[in-house]
């Protein structure tokens, strides 16, 4: 059952070397999406936005991850899920309100795709299609051309276990064992696809325990530490960009919040297996190593808060402020504007 999985309690720092400054700003970039994401629920019921779908809980997985790669560098082919991942990759709050508010200057697709396609050009953030598991043969696709060029490029993509449930899953992977592309694949099982408990997925334990059949390497990491998945990101993306094949991650963790602002999670779990979950919420795990460390008091944290409050609010007020995009911009890129010579 869902309440099985056994996820520490305390953060596993083993082979990790960061400085103090750099182990604040994980835990900065943790509480900034949270709380952008936390706003976004805000805004919902008050009937000022029509969707949103939530990462919280998922913020040391994606974290991690992205200070495991070459920003700006390497590529990350991300799902609707990782806003703290986007984040970590020159993402701001205010690109997100823009998008789910549909305002003009929206950076993703000029407001015409619903919020959370994550993309970016000058960031390495691939374009996703909205079907779920779509991204894994499209990175893989990537990867291989990086490959092809002689780069050193890595490509990460993510998706949740119940994404492995679909064909382009095993395609994508089967393509990465075949040609030993530079890929890693983070699955995020948080337990549910939707409402549909892991158990009812698969019938292994582990997402990751296919991944011999793909013939590449297999990780399974604690998802809720952010110390713990940087270190196994950062071995899978090395091996990857030293030409030693693709890896398939699996970050155990937990999404304490419904599927998305459409879902009624009580008809599918228990308010006590929530509560048990939010004990080993990543930034309160995170925050209380860092009090440890001496790195981190009640003066810092506030600090830490009223600054991202701040860039929120701004965030929000921005958006609510810009202009909605005009009717014709649906047309661009698709139809060539006329001009006098056509």
């Amino acid at each position: 059952m869902a309440t099985d999985v056994q996820i520490a309690h305390q953060i596993d720092d083993t082979g990790v070397d960061l400085d103090a400054k750099l182990l604040l700003e994980l835990y900065w970039q943790m509480v900034r999406a949270r709380r952008t994401d936390e706003r976004t629920w805000v805004l919902h019921r008050q009937g000022k936005i029509a969707f949103h779908i939530s990462g919280i809980g998922h913020e040391g997985i994606q974290i991690g991850a992205a200070y495991a790669m070459r920003r700006g560098y390497d590529y990350a082919q991300l799902y609707y899920r990782d806003l703290a991942f986007a984040m970590a990759m020159g993402y701001t709050p205010h690109d997100f309100m823009l998008s789910i508010f549909g305002k003009a200057g929206e950076p993703t697709s000029g407001a015409r795709q619903m919020p959370s396609h994550f993309s970016s050009r000058a960031l390495g953030m691939l374009s996703s299609s909205s079907p779920v598991a779509t991204q894994v043969p499209q990175a893989a696709g990537a990867a291989l051309a990086c490959k092809l060029r002689g780069e050193d490029r890595v490509t990460v993509v993510t998706l949740g276990e119940g994404s492995t449930s679909e064909g382009d899953f095993y395609e994508g992977l089967n393509w990465a064992g075949v040609h030993k592309l530079p890929l890693v694949c983070i699955v995020q099982n948080n337990i549910y696809a939707i409402s549909v408990p892991v158990h009812l997925q698969m019938a292994v334990p582990n997402v990751a325990d296919r991944a011999p059949m793909f013939g590449i390497a297999g990780a399974i990491v604690d998802g809720n530490d952010v110390l713990a998945s940087y270190r196994v990101m950062s071995e899978a993306i090395q091996r990857a960009r030293e030409g030693g094949g693709a890896t398939l991650v699996e970050a155990k963790t937990y999404r304490p919040v419904p599927h998305s602002s459409d879902d009624d999670d009580r008809t599918y779990r228990t308010r006590d297996e929530v509560e048990t979950w939010k004990q080993r919420d990543p930034i309160l795990r995170f925050q209380a190593y860092l009090r440890e460390r001496g790195l981190l008091d009640d003066e810092a944290i506030d600090e830490i808060e009223q600054r991202v409050r701040q860039e929120v609010d701004e965030a929000q007020a921005a958006a609510e402020a810009a202009p909605y995009p005009p009717a014709e911009d649906a047309l661009y890129p698709l139809f060539k504007p006329l001009d006098e010579t056509d």
